[in-house]
């Protein structure tokens, strides 16, 4: 049988209809029409498909205002209440730069090298500013994060290692990060409750995070505002309490200086900058904002906004690091003590140096140090649903995915909260390990980024230009180096016996050939370093 339609109204009983007084055709009756499918409908199609960081619903909708700009290639005016709209996304980022591990290195770099590296601290955090808004600046443009553009970049093998790499460093984070919680609760309490019950306790923001979610990106983004507040206001208590010398303070930012005796605590500020697990943060923290991806104007406008929130959080991060140098600094640099403190002891130096008071030193210490600890393990699980739900597109409840992540480290960190319990040296040897194994990720991070912001084919004519590329690969390039050398130096004093030593050696070249498999092969590397000429 046909189904032509032209065919089956010539057939009897297919006539069509006539005007009776006329004589004359009527037009066929028309079919209502089938309504399209609005923007929205279309969104939520994508994401049954796709995991995306953000639902449709879950976005704040930037309105734009109506504009003569019928092209939408112009760049809105600044205004004061958009700011305020995309502001957030950059102080969640900005607590992978005051996580308990960082303010370990701020300690130690101002127990050790007194006030001269604060030159440095200040340097590195614009290199990290650099990195961190490459990483906005792509997911803002290509409406995807890191991790969803790895998966679709890069084959199976390498997308699974990278995703291998990205969870390990997530883990070493996280173990720090809790362990810094369980060592505040520690001291909040007097000592009466042991290191693995801090760890439980801080195991439990798992579930207040999920409870927040679900009220909106902006009560989460108030919570962590409350979490900065209190850092800040704890440590520029300390800092006024202790009155560290502004002119060393002025004089250390000012003028470089680096001695053979503190190259260590240089690289460990250096370090500490880049996480690897935040830069995949942060190109999904921005898609939680709803604009316009057809107008040019739009993303623009995004980027710009969000250059500005984020170089702002990171100005009150250096700020809050820059307290916690000077205070130790002021009081250990040229001490006995100075090689001896540690996060875990840190407290007690304190209040043996400065005394109780009113609001006693100690407890101040420790509520700044649980607010760092406490943020930065809910920005950790944020961070792991991203990096797992972008490689490996799984399309789970939030729920699950912050349940799997949670587990990914509570197991180890619980293990290592009993084991290392009662030993401050073992502590802090394994945060010296910790360290290690983050920075052996940074390159899976920084070359996979640099790349793909780099590339046409991705980001289409938001693709960041010569001198722009230029500058990011030098500051990746050093970054590295520096790693590298940490690397290097903590092998050499920590390894130990032919066997370990060519177990390894293997493991390093294993390391290196994927890193030389990352790098771009397509020539692009090759104009760019001509063109430094």
């Amino acid at each position: 049988m046909s189904t032509n339609p032209s065919r089956e109204d010539d057939r009897p009983g297919n006539e069509p209809d006539r005007d009776e007084e006329s004589n004359t055709l009527l037009p066929p009756p028309q079919a209502p029409p089938s309504p399209s499918p609005s923007p929205n409908h279309a969104d939520d199609e994508d994401e049954e498909e796709y995991e995306v960081a953000f639902q449709s619903r879950e976005k704040i909708l930037i309105v734009d205002v109506e504009s003569t700009d019928v092209t939408g290639t112009a760049t809105p005016p600044f205004s004061w209440k958009k700011l305020w709209l995309f502001t957030g996304p950059g102080f969640l980022m900005s607590i992978a730069f005051l996580d308990p591990g960082n303010l370990e290195g701020d300690l130690q770099a101002g127990a050790i090298a007194g006030y001269s590296l604060l030159w440095l601290l200040m340097w590195a955090t614009v290199m990290g500013l650099l990195i961190q808004l490459l990483s906005a600046r792509i997911g803002v443009a290509t409406g995807r994060h890191l991790a969803e553009l790895c998966r679709e970049e890069y084959p199976d093998w390498a997308r699974l290692v990278l995703w291998f790499m990205a969870e390990v460093a997530l883990i070493g984070a996280d173990i720090q990060e809790v362990i810094g919680s369980a060592i505040a609760i520690q001291i909040l309490s007097n000592g009466h409750l042991p290191l693995w019950a801090g760890v439980l306790i801080t195991a439990s923001d798992c579930f207040m995070f999920l409870f927040l979610e679900n009220y909106g990106v902006r009560k989460l983004e108030a919570l962590f505002a409350v979490l900065i507040g209190t850092m800040a206001l704890s440590f520029a208590w300390m800092f006024g309490d202790t009155q560290p010398s502004g002119k060393e303070l002025l004089a250390g930012l000012l003028i470089p200086r680096l001695g053979s005796k503190t190259i260590r605590q240089a690289v460990g500020v250096v370090g500490c900058v880049i996480m690897p697990h935040n830069v995949f943060l942060h190109s999904a923290l921005v898609q939680s904002r709803k604009i316009n991806p057809e107008k040019k104007g739009s993303v623009q406008e995004a980027i710009k906004y969000y250059s500005i929130e984020s170089s702002a959080a990171l100005l009150v991060s250096f700020m809050i690091n820059l307290f916690v140098t000077t205070v130790f600094a002021k009081g250990f640099y040229g001490t006995k003590q100075a090689q001896k403190i540690g996060l875990v002891n840190a407290g007690q130096y304190l209040e043996e140096k400065y005394g109780g008071g009113i609001f006693p030193i100690l407890y101040i210490w420790g509520i700044g140090l649980l607010a760092a600890g406490q943020s930065s393990t809910i920005t950790g699980t944020y961070a792991g649903q991203f990096i797992m739900g972008g490689f490996l597109n799984l399309r789970l409840k939030k729920w699950m995915r912050a349940l799997i992540t949670r587990s990914f480290a509570i197991v180890p960190t619980i293990i290592v909260a009993v084991v290392f319990d009662t030993s401050e040296a073992s502590l802090d040897v394994l945060n010296e390990w910790l360290n290690v194994l983050q920075s052996m990720q940074i390159p899976f991070a920084l070359i996979p980024l640099l790349t793909l912001v780099s590339k046409e084919q991705v980001m289409g004519i938001f693709k960041i230009g010569l001198t722009l590329q230029r500058v990011a690969w030098s500051v990746a390039s050093l970054v590295m180096m520096i790693n590298g050398y940490l690397l290097l130096d903590f092998f050499i004093s920590e390894v130990k016996g032919m066997l370990f030593g060519s177990i390894v050696f293997s493991i390093t070249a294993a390391y290196i050939a994927f890193i030389v498999y990352l790098i771009p092969r397509d020539g692009s590397l090759s104009v760019l370093w001509k063109s430094f000429a």
